[in-house]
């Protein structure tokens, strides 16, 4: 459809609010995050313009690199965890089943939920005296695997990964339904008179047809896995010994509660940097493969 002078006009004039808006509150707070990067601040008095001192400081502290392994734990754990799980019942849903509405509801309903609520229940079911978890290896007999999941620092990073996997299992769940209900019924049909099984059906046929849609999963799994914040910090404000601290809960630390809004800033643009170049790179790959 091509557009007349008029109807341009009127379309930029219709977008123009909505740009406004981002660019206000989106674009502006990076530009904003890239100055006080260069400075030495504590959000009071004047600030001192210090070049790349951040930056070397940054690179030299330890806390930091170690939250970002533990971010790149989240970010594997999540895309293998929550990608493979939401496809496999996606597939199993995409069936003329009686209540698929429901199992919908239910699937989806872990993201529609507040974070502060789901954070609180699996610390809840994680308890070390009378959590589910533990409650019921005693119960079965298996005393000795009872562990103080959340206290520990060799558990606190999988328990945190799992409660972020049954967060978010239903919203790529609900994508890849879409995008399987889309894939032509004569496809299939034709697929089945030529004596392919469910197996072969699945692998060469239904999986390429929405690889698509997988990337896209992925690459919204990874970038929503590097801003995890609010979860943690419920559940374990980066202890115990910062072993479930993540970028994004260091640099909160940083800025807001040792007062460092320059260091803080350098932080939020090494955060910036890195999404962009781990995507890319994921993108990279997962397209030289598909090809």
């Amino acid at each position: 459809m091509q557009l007349t002078g008029k109807s341009k006009a009127a379309l930029i004039i219709g977008l123009l609010p909505a740009f406004l808006i981002y660019t206000v509150f989106a674009i502006y707070p990076i530009f904003q995050s890239f100055y006080y990067s260069f400075m030495e601040w504590d959000g009071f008095s004047e600030m001192e313009f210090i070049g790349l001192q951040n930056f070397e400081n940054l690179f030299q502290d330890t806390l930091f690199w170690n939250s970002v392994g533990n971010n790149i734990f989240v970010v594997i754990a999540s895309v293998f965890g929550q990608i493979p799980i939401a496809l496999f019942i996606a597939l199993l849903l995409n069936r003329k089943i009686k209540g698929l509405k429901i199992f919908r509801t239910i699937g989806f309903l872990p993201v529609v939920l507040s974070t502060v609520v789901i954070s609180l229940t699996w610390s809840l079911i994680y308890n070390t005296k009378n959590g589910m978890i533990n409650e019921i290896l005693r119960a079965v007999g298996l005393d000795f695997l009872a562990q103080n999941w959340l206290g520990d620092t060799k558990w606190s990073m999988v328990a945190v990964c799992i409660t972020v996997i049954w967060q978010f299992v239903g919203l790529y769940l609900i994508i890849f339904l879409a995008a399987l209900q889309n894939i032509p019924e004569e496809v299939m049909e034709a697929a089945k008179m030529d004596g392919a099984s469910e197996w072969v059906t699945t692998w060469k046929i239904t999986i390429p047809m929405i690889w698509d849609t997988i990337i896209v999963a992925i690459i919204l799994c990874i970038s929503g896995s590097l801003r995890t914040f609010d979860l943690i910090y419920v559940m374990t404000h980066g202890g115990p010994s910062h072993s479930t601290d993540v970028m994004a809960l260091y640099m909160f630390n940083e800025t807001f509660s040792n007062l460092k809004y320059g260091y803080g800033s350098a932080i939020s643009v090494f955060i910036f940097f890195f999404s962009l170049i781990l995507i890319g790179i994921v993108k990279k790959v997962l397209g030289q493969k598909f090809i």
